[in-house]
Order: structure tokens, then sequence, then C-alpha cells
């Protein structure tokens, strides 16, 4: 009797710890943006360990972390904002929280997560755990109107920081304390920002603009000394350009003193000083530049681009600031994602209905995953990055 019920405690056990215990630290999702489907994938073998469906209109999704990369904040085209299980491979909640949403981020602490919505312009935020809204953000701005919101970033401090299309207005709202966010407005900051990014340190909100040449600089240390403007010869240039699809300022990336970023409009990849903010060089590529990455240890930034020569990647040395390589990952590559420390990148070609895996050092294609019309590529690592 007693031999049953030992085996009987060992078979429930078992049961109980099923069949999926792992860490979450090598893992992350492919984004199916036709079918409204995840795929879960693992880096150190660079295999699909299943999906995920029911996620609604994925055409544009983005994803955030919570802090012990468990749990995945997807959001949707179509307004919503689902919380994916990644070890349990579900949905563990879901609302319809506008119209049409356009990203988001998680807070420094973990609590809180915001969304970016087109329609109704503004911002909604939310408890992390429960899904519960906290507090909602008209991006009404100082005209009056209501704006796109655009280039929603984590701050340090318990900080949201984002931008108004319409309104030319950078707002920084501040959740120190969740049940009274203040929010400081910044208007007359530029035509069209199109979209953001926070530094590495947390330090530096930048908007691009796309209605005329600079970027629109908030320094985070010192909010209170207002946008300022930089790289005023970044952008379109003197002669206004075609723009097939607009560059994404999160891949932007630091090396050294010096950043990378893809130029609107020109087959360019301009590169800055850090320390003044200055232009101090440009690096021919193939094409328009949609995103330029650089790999983890910032010697090598890696460049997708714009119709007609998105079925390409380049591969630039940075200190040469040489082309090394000119990959054809296959048809409409849309993302890159690095492994945390960087010897593979993974790539999704949307036409071609995979994504491929490249170890970064030989340049060599290592892997190949199905996926149905792949767009962004996530990994758990952003959990602990700002701006990411």
């Amino acid at each position: 009797m007693k031999r049953l019920m030992a085996l009987g405690l060992t078979v429930l056990l078992a049961a109980c710890a099923g069949p999926d215990l792992r860490g979450t630290g090598d893992l992350g999702l492919v984004v199916e943006r036709a079918d409204g489907r995840l795929q879960v994938v693992e880096t150190t073998g660079s295999t699909s360990l299943g999906t995920i469906a029911g996620l609604g209109d994925l055409s544009h999704a983005s994803v955030v972390f919570s802090r012990d990369e468990r749990f995945a904040f997807v959001f949707g085209r179509d307004g919503g904002l689902t919380k994916v299980d990644l070890l349990r491979r579900r949905i563990a909640g879901r609302v319809m929280q506008s119209g049409n949403s356009i990203g988001g981020a998680v807070s420094q602490d973990g609590s809180l997560v915001a969304v970016a919505n087109y329609t109704p312009g503004g911002v909604k935020v939310f408890d992390s755990r429960t899904l519960e809204q906290v507090a909602d953000i008209p991006a009404v701005g100082a005209d009056g109107k209501r704006s796109k919101v655009v280039g929603l970033e984590d701050a340090p401090g318990n900080r949201f920081v984002f931008s108004l299309y319409e309104a030319g207005e950078i707002w920084l709202a501040d959740f120190s304390d969740p049940k009274a966010p203040a929010v400081t407005k910044y208007p007359g900051i530029g035509n069209q920002p199109y979209d953001a990014l926070v530094t590495e340190d947390g330090r530096h909100y930048l908007a691009g603009l796309f209605g005329e040449d600079g970027i629109a600089m908030l320094d985070l240390w010192h909010p209170e000394a207002g946008v300022r403007r930089v790289l005023p010869n970044y952008g379109k240039g003197e002669q206004p350009l075609p723009v097939y699809k607009m560059p994404h300022l999160e891949g932007w990336g630091a090396s050294g003193r010096e950043a990378f970023l893809p130029a609107i409009g020109r087959h360019e990849v301009l590169v800055v000083d850090t320390a003044t903010w200055q232009e101090v060089g440009r690096i021919p590529v193939a094409g328009q530049p949609v995103f330029a990455m650089l790999q983890p240890g910032g010697r090598r930034l890696w460049v997708n681009f714009a119709l007609p020569d998105n079925d390409k990647v380049q591969v630039i040395d940075v200190p040469s600031r040489t082309v090394l390589a000119t990959l054809v990952p296959g048809k409409a590559v849309l993302h890159m994602e690095f492994t945390p420390r960087g010897e593979r990148v993974w790539i999704s070609a949307r036409d071609s209905d995979q994504v491929t895996v490249w170890d970064t050092a030989s340049l060599r294609k290592v892997a190949e995953l199905p996926a149905a019309k792949p767009s962004g590529i996530f990994f758990t690592a952003r959990a602990h990055r700002t701006g990411l």
C-alpha cells in the first residue's frame, strides 16, 4: 500500500512539474502576421518550440517582456493588448484597449505596461500583472486636436516618453506615483515626429522628424532644459526624395562614441558623435535603410532596406565603415534580432515565409525555420534593456 501511495505521489508531482520545465533566458517570439499567431523559439538550438494563436491583427505587432522574462506583452493593430505565457505557450490575458495601437513599453520596475495608440490618439497604462487599466492619457496637442502617438519608450524612474505625430510634441509621463501620474509637455519640437528611441544609458530621448530635417532630443537627466534640435542635416535633405518605408530608430545603436542612424529616403547610414551630437560621416549602402542595428560588441553593423532592395542585408565593419558582405536572406526582409551575446542573428523574410539564422562571425546561414509571413522577432533579453 505504501509503495502504491509513493508511486501515485511521484506520478502526481511529475504531472504538476509538466514537460516544459526550463528557463526563459534563451526564448523569443516570432510574429506570424498573416495568421495572428506567434512562434515560440529558443536560441540555443535555433528551433521552434510551438505556436500561440488568437492574437488578432498582428500586421505591425511589437512585443515587450516582463522582468522575469516569462510573459510577453503583444501590441496589435486592432488595439488588442495581449499577455502571453511563454512557458505554457498560451494567452494569459487580453484586453481590447483601443481601435489601433502601434507599440508599447514596460516600466522600469516592471509593474506597468503602456500602450501607444493611433485611434484614438493617446496612451493607456495597465497593471502588468492583471491588465487592469491604471491611466488614460488622451494625446490632445496645443492645437486642441488628438494626435497619433508614436515613439513610446520607457525611461528610468518609472517614466514613459512619447511623441505626438500631428501636433509635433514630446510628452514625458512620470509614473513614480501611479495613482497621480505627472505629464510634462514639450510643444513645437518639429514637424511630424515619426519614431523615437532612448539611448542605452537611459539619458536621451530622440525623435526623428519626417516633415523636416533634424532630430528632436530631450535630455532625461535634465528635462527642465526642454527639447533641442540636433543633426540638422538628418532627413530627406535639400531635395525631398520618395520614402518607401520609414526607418525604425529603435534599431539604432552606439559603438564607442559613434552612433548609427538610417537616413530617411537616402541610400546612406549616418554616423554621429554622441558626445557632440554632430554628424561625422555617412556610409553608402545598397538602398533606403530601415533598420541599422549593431550586433552586441559593436564591431559590426547590420542594415536592411525598403523596396526595391528589401531582399538584402548588408554587414558593415564599424572601424573602417566599409561593407563586408551583402546577404540575401529571402524576399521582403522585415526584421533582425541578435542573440543576447551576438553570436547569431535571426532574420525574418515575409514573402519567403521563413526565418533564417546566421552565424555573425562567418556570415553563414546555420538554420532555417518556416513561418507564415513573419515580421518582428523579439528575444527575452530585451526585458533588461531600457528603451526595448
